[in-house]
């Protein structure tokens, strides 16, 4: 059975991905009142991040290495963990640093943003990053899970 936690976690992470997505969009023509909802989908994405990040650790912690690592490693893909999952584990720990790195130079460049090009274009391409390596994040997520079940309907 799936363990709850997987789905707080994938949820969590998506939405993150979504907030940046938002923020993103908001940035590509910004006015007054598009800045400032830039920052609260970046506080957002932020919040959503870090507990993503928790979640997941906290699962992995207590499930995932104990039960549904061997099962994996025990199947007919165990590159689902050996790859994936620890790809997984390193680059996931960069997204909720460059979420508030994002967050924070909306904060701070409130005003400039509207006037600054560079400080423009440095949000954007962080948030485009924040997308494609959340987005990548997810589809290792999706191998990890198919490698479990695979595993567990041939192992029986």
């Amino acid at each position: 059975m799936v363990h709850p936690l997987i789905g707080i976690h994938a949820f969590l992470g998506e939405a993150g991905i979504i907030a940046f997505l938002w923020v993103f969009i908001e940035l590509l023509n910004p006015v007054s009142s598009r800045v400032k909802r830039a920052k609260l989908a970046a506080l957002l994405g932020v919040i959503f991040l870090f507990l993503s990040w928790f979640t997941g650790g906290f699962y992995y912690v207590k499930y995932y290495g104990t039960n549904v690592k061997p099962i994996i490693k025990e199947g007919p893909q165990p590159w689902a963990h050996g790859i994936f999952m620890e790809t997984k584990e390193h680059i996931f720990l960069f997204l909720p640093f460059l979420s508030l790195l994002t967050y924070s130079l909306i904060k701070k460049y409130e005003k400039q943003i509207l006037h600054n090009n560079n400080i423009k274009k440095a949000i954007l391409t962080l948030s485009v990053l924040i997308i494609v390596i959340g987005a990548l994040i997810t589809v290792m997520g999706y191998i990890i899970s198919t490698g479990a079940r695979t595993a567990l309907e041939t192992l029986g």
